[in-house]
């Protein structure tokens, strides 16, 4: 049981660099992969970013491919979501889920499980 818990937003100006954290520590079932979703008013939430936290493998959505980075970070026991080059686009409400995926990449297409432990989110906002 528990949540994930998203940390490190705030507001920047374009071109500027933030660093969100993923917090499991108190998810306490098993999952395979953790991914960062963002969901600004009026839009459907998006998903950005996996990792397969046993292989290290990652995917990206085409609107943050090559700007935004997913890694594990052991030292804090976090998923880290690393945005560069932000732009107003990106302002919006991240959030971090985990789930069972039965295959290696796909996380955000596979339907298998649902995703859990949705945290509260971090807002980011970016102006230009």
């Amino acid at each position: 049981e528990g949540q994930v818990m998203e940390s490190g937003g705030g507001s920047v100006q374009g071109g500027s660099s933030l660093r969100l954290s993923c917090g499991t520590s108190k998810y306490t079932y098993y999952f395979n992969c953790v991914a960062w979703f963002r969901q600004a008013p009026g839009e459907q939430r998006e998903g950005l970013a996996t990792i397969y936290p046993s292989t290290g493998s990652t995917s990206y959505a085409d609107s943050v491919k090559g700007r935004f980075i997913i890694s594990q970070n052991r030292a804090s026991d976090t998923y880290d979501l690393e945005m560069s080059n932000l732009k107003p686009g990106d302002s919006a409400v991240y959030y971090c889920a985990v789930r069972t995926s039965p295959h290696s990449t796909g996380c955000l297409e596979d339907r298998t499980f649902p995703f859990r432990g949705w945290g509260q989110g971090t807002q980011v906002t970016v102006s230009s």
